[in-house]
């Protein structure tokens, strides 16, 4: 009688070997010099660029929440890895770090070598955007956990600024002006209200044509979260940047208090930039309100930095050259570190 085998417990790990093979060529597109090795080995080497005087490493990690279930139920998977990278650099950029080398943690029902490829593809073209080197992570085959077709993912980046060059938010001031960097649309946020709304409420398909978005639905959800880290950094060159606050999960209300410090708040001016059309036709699908759409969502901004009122313009001058449409929504007031809509 022949003995059971890891393959019969639904694990194959031949599979495994193939999908390490298609993400080695994917992760050798996105190093940097500091790269030592490539991918396959116990852990990744990397060293420390040589131009910082005083290194401070930054780690950040995230995830991609329940957007992979629109995903799978679109069966296109090349951009909730984009999502997943710029989920953790732009936390990392928000201190004022270089994104140095990102790790990822793919786990599946079953394991798809060609699916597998397709999700790392989406992570190595976020990591050339953001400058960053995909230098490892695991592949979870996890028969029982997940059904075959599910998977989820994380991500992990490192990041690297001088000691006296991180944004702590320490120095912001009230009557700095609050610059405002555009979204891409719903980002990697809120996505158990939207599938809530969209799938049961308004009992959508993902092929629906929504004359407001211009597109059909799958696609505008599945928008991939921009990333600001090279154009954070070029922001810092070209002005004093004094706090950021990146736009995530908990929206306006949880996000912009973390990058302010004690005794003042962000006076936010409804109005002062365009809020894309997908949030007002969430909004109207489930009657929700104002104040439940800025906790959840980012409303059209991804990024909040806070510079110097005499500033401002140059501000938006620097980010408009760096491809980024942005406007001042806002400034910051003496206050108890909340967050006022007026």
């Amino acid at each position: 009688m022949q003995g059971f085998t890891y393959r019969q417990a639904g694990v194959d790990v031949t599979a495994g070997y193939e999908a390490v093979r298609r993400i080695k060529a994917l992760a050798a597109s996105t190093f940097r010099p500091e790269v030592l090795g490539g991918v396959g080995s116990f852990g990744a080497l990397v060293a420390l660029p040589t131009a910082y005087r005083q290194p401070v490493l930054v780690s950040g990690a995230d995830g991609v929440g329940t957007k992979v279930l629109v995903a799978q139920r679109a069966g296109r998977h090349n951009t909730v890895g984009l999502d997943c990278v710029a989920m953790c650099v732009n936390d990392v950029a928000a201190l004022g770090a270089e994104p140095l080398f990102f790790l990822d943690y793919v786990a599946l029902g079953k394991l798809e070598p060609a699916l597998v490829a397709e999700l790392v593809e989406g992570v190595a073209e976020g990591c050339r955007r953001a400058g960053c080197a995909l230098v490892g992570g695991e592949t979870a085959e996890m028969p029982g956990l997940y059904e075959p077709g599910e998977y989820d993912l994380a991500g992990f980046a490192v990041g690297v600024v001088e000691r006296d060059g991180v944004i702590d938010g320490s120095r912001v001031q009230p009557g700095d002006a609050l610059v405002g960097l555009a979204s891409s649309g719903l980002h990697a946020n809120g996505f158990s209200l939207v599938r809530k709304l969209v799938f049961e409420v308004g009992r959508y398909e993902l092929d629906a044509v929504i004359p407001e978005l211009g597109r059909p639905l799958g696609e505008e959800l599945l928008i991939p979260t921009r990333i600001y880290a090279r154009s954070l950094l070029a922001l810092r060159r070209a002005v004093d940047v004094r706090g950021v606050a990146h736009i995530t999960g908990g929206g306006f209300f949880e996000n912009i208090p973390r990058g302010l410090p004690p005794g003042t708040s962000a006076v936010i001016e409804r109005g002062s930039w365009p809020i894309p059309p997908i949030f007002p036709f969430l909004q109207r699908l489930g009657r929700v309100e104002e104040a439940e759409m800025f906790g959840t969502f980012n409303m059209g901004i991804g990024l909040l930095a806070a510079v110097p009122a005499g500033q401002a313009e140059e501000a938006l001058a620097a980010l408009a050259e760096n491809g980024e449409q942005a406007w001042v929504v806002g400034r910051v007031a003496a206050g108890g570190g909340g967050v006022e809509l007026r």
